[in-house]
């Protein structure tokens, strides 16, 4: 069975900073790409990192380029999203995702998620 479990949401003021994690377990972490959505209420999820099994190839969504780093430690089965410079607009449920091994980080950016996480809340003040 797979499981997807974040930690590290919470509250934090505008400019500052979080880093989210995700623990994987049950499925081929070393091989699978891994990414983060978030999802507002009312809206759609959406993507926000990916990262390839090996850690070398990463692609972001256009809101967050340059204030977030995802990352990996197969050695942990685990990955890591670190926010910076935080703003309101990133307040959301953010979730892990995996996909097949096979899939590239394409796929998985446009939706191709095979397994999620339950999530956790991250709350930006102003």
């Amino acid at each position: 069975q797979v499981q997807l479990v974040e930690s590290g949401g919470g509250l934090v003021q505008a400019g500052g900073s979080l880093r989210l994690s995700c623990v994987a377990s049950g499925l081929p972490f070393s091989r699978s790409p891994m990414g983060w959505f978030r999802q507002v209420p009312g809206k759609e999820r959406e993507s926000v990192a990916v990262i390839n099994w090996s850690g070398d190839n990463t692609d972001y969504v256009n809101s967050v380029k340059g204030r977030f780093t995802i990352s990996r430690d197969n050695t942990k089965n685990t990955v890591y999203l670190e926010m910076s410079s935080l703003k309101p607009e990133d307040t959301a449920v953010y979730y892990c995702a995996a996909g097949r091994d096979y899939y590239t980080i394409s796929t998985l950016f446009h939706g191709g998620v095979d397994y999620w996480g339950k999530g956790t809340l991250v709350t930006v003040s102003s």
